[in-house]
């Protein structure tokens, strides 16, 4: 049953937004409706007629008589609706930090979405998943990092970074360290196209060992080049025999050498009594990142010994010799940009950083 139509008055402010309306070319089509439904309906027309020519139901344009009439040009937008209610709340997203703050299931090296999902009980692993994605949570990706508890931190990074910033006068700064068990590995190598087209170069997954040996090197601060010499073993008697062959090469000069803690960097003090011109300066403990020749390490690995293949320890050796010689026409000495060392809470804990 259709309601008694009411009468519609428009004002001449009301009629002239309601025929702009209806000219305007990105009037949406149910605007456009309610517009000519109100319009007819002050030209007196009946509901049904209106809603033949609108081509709508005559309770449309009932409805939107009264609501005019009743409301005026508010009348005729669409009430708010209360929309269906979220499923998942900020009380879920709180259940699900708190459980990745938990340790994962006996047996589970980390928390993944399914294993929430299902740790839960209540959240589907979709949301789960959009849940991490909008917090940057990376249940994969991890980071290392190395806490050190030398109570002399402070003072033995400061004597470390102090000699790379301001070294003595007149003196030379070393870098000293070894980097053992270099593998003189045999594999077959080339390119090897994809059925695609692709060309890779790469290497074979089985290889033949020749050996191994041990790299002591030293890194001069200043110039950046490298002294390097092999050993079979990384004993004490090999480092001071390297140690004897490092002031050899700098005659009648005061050196200051960087080591990190192993055990056979230390209690060389006969030795250090005989050659007065050697200082030595540790790294913190769990902190030989600060020697530099370690950064040397790592170019060394990427640039010479990754992806290589030796049919024999001499010719690891050799090739080695050959790379530092190249490395030392265009050494360049490290810069450090560092300025500051400050301290931040770290689990509970105070832990310095540079």
């Amino acid at each position: 049953m259709i309601p008694e139509a009411r009468e519609v008055h428009l004002s001449r402010k009301d009629r002239k937004v309601l025929e702009a309306c209806c000219r305007s070319p990105v009037t949406l089509q149910r605007d456009l409706k309610r517009a000519r439904i109100v319009l007819l309906a002050a030209d007196g027309r009946s509901t049904r007629s209106i809603a033949k020519e609108v081509g709508v139901q005559p309770r449309i344009v009932s409805l939107w008589r009264h609501r005019y009439a009743d409301h005026g040009l508010e009348g005729l937008q669409d009430k708010p609706r209360p929309g269906k209610q979220p499923i998942y709340t900020k009380t879920t997203d709180k259940r699900i930090l708190k459980l990745l703050d938990k340790p994962p299931p006996q047996g589970f090296a980390r928390w993944t979405g399914p294993l929430l999902a299902e740790a839960l009980g209540d959240v589907d692993v979709q949301y789960v998943w959009r849940f991490l994605r909008s917090h940057k949570i990376d249940l994969v990706a991890r980071k290392s990092w190395c806490e050190s508890n030398d109570p002399n931190f402070t003072a033995k990074a400061a004597d470390v970074v102090g000699l790379y910033v301001a070294p003595p006068a007149k003196a030379i700064v070393l870098c000293v360290d070894e980097k053992p068990s270099i593998q003189a590995l045999e594999r077959a190598q080339g390119y090897l196209k994809l059925p695609n087209g692709r060309a890779l170069t790469g290497q074979s997954h089985d290889y033949k060992r020749h050996g191994t040996t041990t790299l002591f090197a030293a890194l001069e601060v200043a110039t950046g080049k490298i002294i390097a010499t092999y050993s079979k073993r990384r004993r004490r008697v090999e480092f001071l025999d390297f140690m004897n062959s490092v002031t050899a090469a700098f005659p009648n000069r005061k050196l200051h050498v960087i080591l990190d803690n192993l055990n056979t960097h230390k209690k060389n003090e006969d030795w250090l009594k005989a050659h007065p011109n050697v200082q030595f300066h540790f790294t913190p403990t769990s902190a030989s990142w600060l020697n530099q020749v370690e950064v040397w390490f790592s170019i060394l690995q990427g640039q010479s010994l990754s992806g290589t293949s030796f049919t024999s320890l001499k010719q690891l050796q050799e090739h080695i010799d050959t790379y530092v010689n190249a490395y030392n026409d265009r050494a360049e000495p490290f810069v450090w940009t560092k300025k500051k060392v400050r301290q931040r809470r770290f689990k509970g804990r105070r832990i310095t950083q540079l």
